[in-house]
């Protein structure tokens, strides 16, 4: 199986495929997330909540960039969100989805020696909406957590309105978020998804 039907099929088997993403979602772009961790986002791994307590870096696969962007000129920028379906529980997601980082302007290292290893996304910009970190609600079982990446249209800087609400910070703006539609709205492209798994504090494997 190819690493892109590899995506299609992990985001299916945990029905992030269709909760977050849709039916007709075609990855062109694969990108993982380093936590300082040291642990590194996989398509479905188990995180602790200490493990996600400060802001990851994205991770771009050269040998996966699109051909567009290897072939043009113009360097092409990616926006990125990371939202959580199950809030406050995957049983009653009442705050479907939760937003818990949304930041515009991400860049991809041109020229670089490597063409193997994953390179670290360029950050031109603050992000729109600060990291927040994992902190599922005691008792409320198992948590997704996606990060999406768009690529944004055109050659221009790409940034969100002043006055939006993804400018929202505190708990309550950040929840009910709706990543697609927040997609088709600014003419961004869904082009890859990663996501992690975290149990909350009390729930045992």
């Amino acid at each position: 199986m190819d690493p892109l039907t590899s995506v299609i099929e992990a985001l299916k088997h945990d029905k992030i495929i269709p909760d977050v993403v849709p039916e007709t979602f075609n990855p062109s772009l694969l990108f993982s997330i380093g936590y300082p961790s040291g642990k590194e986002v996989l398509l479905g791994n188990e995180f602790t909540v200490d493990e996600t307590q400060d802001e990851p870096s994205i991770n771009f696969t050269p040998l996966n960039m699109p051909t567009e962007q290897a072939d043009s000129q113009e360097e092409v920028s990616y926006t990125l969100a990371m939202v959580d379906p199950d809030a406050p529980s995957r049983a009653e997601p009442l705050y479907k989805s939760f937003r818990h980082w949304l930041i515009t302007g991400l860049k991809s290292p041109r020229d670089s020696a490597s063409t193997t290893s994953d390179l670290n996304a360029l950050e031109s910009k603050p992000a729109t909406t600060p990291y927040r970190p994992p902190g599922p609600r005691p008792g409320s079982g198992l948590h997704r957590y996606v990060f999406l990446l768009f690529q944004e249209p055109g050659s221009t800087a790409f940034t969100v309105p002043a006055g939006s609400p993804e400018y929202g910070a505190a708990l309550e703006e950040r929840r009910s978020w709706d990543a697609v539609k927040f997609a088709e709205r600014y003419g961004l492209k869904l082009v890859g998804a990663n996501f992690m798994l975290i149990r909350s504090p009390s729930e045992s494997k």
